[in-house]
């Protein structure tokens, strides 16, 4: 993937008239006055109703793009909107060849993982800014573009990066659920993807690898499971310590990221010796070019 990574488009909440015309008004793109005026063109040219607001100037075709997703339950961003990195390509460019790519990767973990009846998978890289941590918001973002919903927890309890990709506040998250001081309720849900939701961090701890081993993890995997169709762990990369293994063996599916030119193919050969060794199966590995 060679993502050039830019900013989500905020799904606006459905309306009773779901019609293009409807939800262009709905959103503020036409006015009751110039939508008689494309109506007035549509019956006499007898063209689709977002062709004839174009050619009047009114709208442009990301406008209709936009629309049209809402009508497909197909949330996404355009330039500019949301609190949300601009480096969520899936959000802001859903259209452009590095999200099919993504849509691709999305297929195959569906055939060869949620096809089995899991749901969770841990997503890791060998090296800390391989750009696992991105790789892992945008996959969030296709899934739950398929209308499943999709939960995003940051394991990374090392160096976190979810809060500042979602625009977060900083908060309490997985750390604290472990160590017994908060509950689930710290799960904030993302407004402009009905289907997908994040749990953060939280407060990094002095023992991270120990916190991810404890069975109180097992417990909330459990739990998230049977609230999500899918649940994707951003860990810590391989190379700060064994977190990433401690996951692995309980959640049984891992996902390798490495980085174009940058990842020695020895240790992602030795990272995914140690990842069988811990239980889990290695799904599949993407290269990824940030």
């Amino acid at each position: 993937m060679n993502p050039a990574l830019q900013p989500l488009v905020a799904a606006a909440p459905r309306t009773a008239d779901s019609s293009i015309g409807g939800l262009l008004l709905a959103s503020g793109k036409i006015t009751p006055e110039s939508a008689e005026r494309v109506l007035r063109m549509q019956k006499e040219l007898g063209i689709r109703f977002g062709e004839a607001a174009q050619r009047l100037g009114l709208v442009t075709e990301a406008d209709i793009q936009q629309v049209l997703a809402r009508q497909f339950d197909y949330p996404y961003l355009q330039q500019g909107e949301g609190k949300y990195s601009d480096k969520l390509i899936a959000a802001y460019q859903p259209f452009s060849p590095q999200v099919e790519t993504l849509r691709a990767i999305r297929s195959q973990l569906m055939l060869r993982w949620m096809a089995l009846g899991r749901k969770s998978l841990v997503v890791v890289g060998v090296n800390d800014g391989d750009g696992t941590s991105l790789f892992a918001a945008n996959l969030a973002v296709v899934f739950s573009q398929l209308g499943e919903q999709t939960l995003l927890v940051d394991a990374n309890l090392r160096n976190p990066s979810q809060h500042e990709i979602f625009g977060l506040a900083g908060r309490q998250g997985l750390s604290d659920i472990l160590a017994g001081r908060a509950e689930r309720d710290v799960i904030t849900r993302i407004e402009s993807f009905v289907d997908l939701s994040v749990l953060g961090a939280g407060t990094l701890p002095p023992n991270p690898q120990e916190l991810l081993s404890r069975p109180a993890f097992s417990s909330l995997r459990t739990e998230l499971e049977s609230s999500y169709d899918v649940v994707l762990y951003d860990s810590a990369a391989f190379s700060l310590g064994s977190d990433a293994l401690a996951l692995a063996a309980r959640t049984g599916g891992v996902l390798l990221v490495a980085r174009k030119n940058h990842t020695p193919v020895g240790d992602i050969n030795a990272m995914t010796e140690q990842m069988l060794h811990s239980g889990a199966q290695v799904i599949g590995s993407v290269l990824v070019d940030f």
